[in-house]
C-alpha cells in the first residue's frame, strides 16, 4: 500500500517571490492578533511620540472601528506614505538592536495594520499644515489635506476585512472589548504622567467612558500610586507596599500587596521590563517564589512591578509582538526581585490587609437597615463613675467599675471584682494590637486597642511565630545533611547533569550532596536529614522541570520549609487551650516584634482589626 505524502509534489517546487500585499498580510499575523494588538501597537507610536492625553474609542469590541487621539509631536505630511511603509521607523538608525529606548523600533504596526484593515492617519506637526493619508489591504491613497489641531489620529475601520478567515476566530465583542480595556491599563501603569481615556462608541455617537485615568502629580511613587488606585482599585493602593531595590545594574520598584490580599488568579500581577508591559515566565516565577512562604498553591500574589536595566543587559527583540524578554543574566533579575519583595513584606512586620477587616465587617452587617437612631457622645471612664454615682446615692462606693474579664473554664471572671484601674501588667492600649481583654471558645483573643478591637487566632498566629523561629535556627546554624549509606545513582542526559552540578554548591548549602558519576549520571551522597527519607531521582528530576520552567529551582528549599510549616503547626498553642490574660499579651507582643505575624504559614490573616467607628456603625451609633 503506497504511503502519500502530502507536503510532497510530483512536480518540481518553483521558488517565487511574493508581492508586497501577501508579505504584509502574512507580517500581520504576528503582529496583529485580535483588535487588542492594533491597540497596543497605536497607543505605544503615541507614547513614543511625547503625547501627554491619549484618547482610545472603539466599536464592537474593536472590530468595527479603533480610533487612536493623541497630541504628541506629529508626522509631517511629506513622511506619512514613508510611514505606512514596511520596515520604516524614525525610532532607531538600525545600528545597535540592542540600545533601545522607545516601545517600537520594529516599523511592522502601521503597515501591517493597513494591509489586513481600512487605516487612515491624520496628523499634523507644530507650525505644519495637516494632512491625511488612507490605505486599504495594502493600498494606499495619496496625501491630501485636513484639518487638525496638532497630533496625530489613527483610525482603523474594518479590521482583517482583507483577510476574512481572520475573523473567524475572533471571539465575542464583550471578550474583545475586554482585552482591549486590559491593554490600555497596562500601558496606563506603565506612563502614570500621561492621560488616558478609553471610551466604547458602539452605536455612534460620543458612546461611554470606560476608563479615565487623569495624569499624576508628584514624584514617580505617587503618581503611579494615585494611577494603581484608579485601575486596580483603592483596595490594592490601600494594602500595597512600596518597592523599590537595586542589584547590579538593574533596579526594581512598583508595588506589592499583602500575602493576605492574595487572589484566586494571577490576574493582579503586572510586570514591566524599561516600561514595556511584558508576559514572562521567568518574572512571574520570581513573583511567585517571593510570596512561596506566605501563600497556598491556590493563592496568587497582587503586583505592579518595573524592573528597569541598561537596555544592553535585556533583548526586546525576541517577538514581533515585543511582549516577551530576554535578560543577559535571568539569575540576576529573578534574585532582584525575590529579594526586593522578601525585603518588603519583612518590613510590613504584622501588618495584615484592611480587606480583612472589611469583610468581618459584611459578615456582621445586618441585611435590614433601621433607621439611624441618635446617640449622645461617648462619655469618659470618669463621667460614667460620676453618673453612676449620681444615680445611686449611698451606694456610690459599694459599685466599683468593673473591668472587662476573661472567662476561666468554671465560668468565672479572671478579673472578677477587680476595678477598672488595677488591669494586669502589659495591658497597655497603646501598643499595635492592643492589650488582651478575654478569650472566647478558647480560640480567639480578644483585645483592645486605643481606638477600636482586634481578635486573634491563637492557633494561626503561634504558628507563624513557630515557623519564624525555626527559619532563623535554620539560617544561623545550617541545614543537616543525612549522608546515604550507599550513594543513589541517577542516570540522566549529560545537559541535565551539567545543569544540576552548577547549582552544587546552591544544593550542598540546603543538606543535599550531588557530585558527577560519568557520562550523564549523577551520584546523590547526602539529603536534608529534615525531610527523612528521601526519592533522590524524584526530586532531582522535578528540580529540572522546575528549572526548564523558571529558569531557577527552589524545590528543596520548598520542601524544608514544608516540613518546617508542619512541625510549627504541631509544636504551637493549640485551639481549645485557656490562656492566662499574662499569657495572651506576651502572645500578642511577639507578634508586633516578629514579620509577616500578620498571616499564617498558608496566608490566612491570624488576626482581624476593627474600628471602634466601624463598631459602632454596625449598632446604628452614627
Amino acid at each position: 500500500m503506497a504511503v502519500t505524502q502530502p507536503h510532497m509534489s510530483d512536480n518540481h517546487p518553483v521558488i517565487r517571490q511574493l508581492d508586497d500585499a501577501a508579505i504584509n498580510r502574512i507580517a500581520a499575523g504576528e503582529v496583529v492578533e485580535r483588535p487588542a494588538s492594533a491597540v497596543k501597537e497605536l497607543v505605544e507610536n503615541a507614547l513614543d511620540a511625547g503625547a501627554r492625553r491619549i484618547e482610545v474609542a472603539y466599536a464592537d469590541g474593536g472590530k468595527s472601528l479603533i480610533r487612536v487621539t493623541d497630541d504628541g509631536c506629529g508626522i509631517d505630511a511629506e513622511a506619512l506614505p514613508l510611514a505606512l511603509s514596511r520596515h520604516a521607523t524614525s525610532k532607531i538608525d538600525g545600528s545597535d538592536l540592542l540600545n533601545i529606548h522607545t516601545f517600537g523600533f520594529r516599523g511592522e504596526a502601521l503597515p501591517s495594520l493597513g494591509a489586513v484593515g481600512r487605516l487612515t492617519l491624520t496628523s499634523r506637526v507644530a507650525g505644519g499644515m495637516g494632512a491625511c493619508l488612507s490605505v486599504s489591504g495594502g493600498v494606499a491613497s495619496a496625501v491630501r489635506p485636513a484639518a487638525l489641531g496638532g497630533g496625530t489620529v489613527a483610525e482603523l475601520r474594518d479590521l482583517f476585512h482583507a483577510t476574512p478567515a481572520r475573523l473567524k476566530f475572533m471571539r465575542s465583542d464583550r471578550a474583545e472589548a475586554q482585552a482591549i480595556g486590559d491593554v490600555v491599563k497596562r500601558l496606563a501603569m506603565a506612563e502614570p504622567f500621561v492621560s488616558f481615556v478609553l471610551r466604547d462608541v458602539t452605536g455612534g455617537g460620543e458612546g461611554r467612558v470606560v476608563l479615565r485615568a487623569d495624569a499624576g502629580t508628584g514624584d514617580l511613587f505617587d503618581a503611579l500610586h494615585g494611577r494603581l488606585a484608579r485601575i486596580i482599585g483603592s483596595d490594592f493602593a490601600q494594602n500595597a507596599l512600596r518597592i523599590e531595590a537595586e542589584r547590579e545594574g538593574l533596579s526594581l520598584t512598583g508595588y506589592a500587596a499583602l500575602p493576605t490580599y492574595s487572589r484566586g488568579s494571577a490576574s493582579t500581577q503586572y510586570l514591566f521590563v524599561n516600561g514595556r508591559p511584558v508576559r514572562d515566565k521567568l518574572l512571574h516565577g520570581a513573583l511567585r517564589g517571593a510570596y512561596q512562604d506566605f501563600l497556598s498553591r491556590e493563592r496568587h500574589p497582587a503586583a505592579v512591578l518595573f524592573l528597569d536595566c541598561d537596555p544592553q543587559l535585556v533583548d526586546v527583540n525576541v517577538h514581533p509582538a515585543k511582549s516577551e524578554v530576554r535578560f543577559r543574566d535571568p539569575g540576576v533579575a529573578r534574585g532582584l526581585i525575590v529579594s526586593g519583595l522578601r525585603h518588603a513584606l519583612a518590613g510590613a512586620g504584622h501588618r495584615a490587609s484592611t480587606t480583612v477587616a472589611g469583610a468581618t465587617l459584611g459578615a456582621m452587617r445586618s441585611e435590614v437597615v433601621e433607621p439611624r437612631v441618635y446617640q449622645m457622645d461617648r462619655p469618659s471612664a470618669g463621667a460614667l463613675r460620676q453618673s453612676h454615682a449620681a444615680q445611686a446615692p449611698g451606694f456610690g462606693e459599694a459599685l466599683p467599675v468593673m473591668a472587662r474579664a476573661s472567662s476561666l473554664p468554671d465560668g468565672r471572671s479572671s478579673q472578677e471584682g477587680a476595678p477598672l484601674e488595677e488591669r494586669p501588667s502589659g495591658s497597655d492600649e497603646s501598643f499595635p494590637l492592643g492589650a488582651a481583654r478575654g478569650q472566647v471558645h478558647e480560640n480567639y483573643i480578644i483585645a483592645q486597642t486605643a481606638d477600636g478591637m482586634v481578635i486573634v487566632d491563637q492557633h494561626a498566629a503561634h504558628e507563624r511565630l513557630v515557623y519564624e523561629k525555626l527559619k532563623r535556627q535554620m539560617a544561623e546554624n545550617g541545614v543537616a545533611a543525612q549522608a546515604l549509606l550507599i550513594p543513589e545513582i541517577v542516570e540522566l542526559s549529560e545537559g541535565d547533569a551539567a545543569r544540576l552540578m552548577e547549582l552544587a554548591e546552591e544544593f550542598a548549602r540546603l543538606g543535599l550532596g550531588i557530585e558527577p558519576f560519568g557520562g550523564g549520571a549523577v551520584a546523590v551522597r547526602e539529603t536534608p536529614a529534615i525531610l527523612g527519607t528521601v526519592n533522590a531521582e524524584a526530586m532531582l528530576r522535578d528540580i529540572l522541570d522546575e528549572l526548564d520552567d523558571l529558569g531557577s529551582s527552589a524545590m528543596v528549599q520548598t520542601r524544608i520549609e514544608a516540613v518546617l510549616s508542619r512541625i510549627a503547626c504541631h509544636g504551637s498553642i493549640r485551639s481549645g487551650r485557656w490562656m492566662r490574660p499574662e499569657e495572651m499579651n506576651a502572645l500578642l507582643r511577639e507578634m508586633e516584634a516578629t514579620p509577616h505575624s500578620g498571616q499564617c504559614n498558608h496566608g490566612r490573616p491570624t488576626y482581624v482589626e476593627l474600628k471602634l467607628a466601624d463598631i459602632e456603625r454596625l449598632f446604628g451609633r452614627t
